[in-house]
């Protein structure tokens, strides 16, 4: 990952975050009260963080755990800043957060129709476990993922 750190989402991030959302999910976006849901259930059951390049935002992750099961919520990079490492870089500081809280499964949906995106899981060892039909607003199906993590910490991808 070239020029870009990681750290907790805050509410001060919402509005970045809220423009990389509708542009790259134009479709479902999630709304500003959905985020902020998200981020009052930090640290107990979520884990968000962002990703900042030159002062700004360029991209955003989060993951609810619970239990012995993790699930990783949402991921997203500004246009301009795809294919750096960025997402690859939230999703395994993703997977090392769940082990860390001690979950033995990560589980995901993707797009069906984003091959980058399950090819990104896929090198993280993620399997295609099932498909939700018809589960975006546009209609579009989902591909349901899942990886075991073999011992808590484990999560090198």
């Amino acid at each position: 990952m070239t020029g870009a750190t990681l750290r907790q989402m805050t509410e001060n991030d919402l509005p970045a975050v809220l423009a990389i959302e509708r542009s790259t999910f134009p479709f479902d976006a999630w709304s500003e009260g959905m985020l902020r849901g998200e981020l009052a259930d930090q640290p107990r059951t979520r884990h968000y963080i962002v990703a900042v390049a030159g002062g700004e935002v360029v991209g955003y992750a989060g993951l609810a755990a619970a239990g012995d099961q993790a699930d990783v919520q949402t991921i997203a990079v500004n246009a301009g800043h795809q294919r750096a490492g960025i997402g690859s870089a939230m999703l395994r500081a993703l997977l090392e957060e769940a082990g860390r809280r001690g979950a033995t499964a990560v589980f995901l949906e993707v797009r069906a129709d984003n091959p980058p995106a399950q090819g990104m899981y896929e090198r993280f060892g993620f399997e295609r476990i099932g498909l939700r039909r018809e589960y975006y607003d546009d209609g579009t199906d989902a591909i349901m993922m899942m990886r075991k993590l073999e011992e808590a910490g484990n999560a090198n991808g």
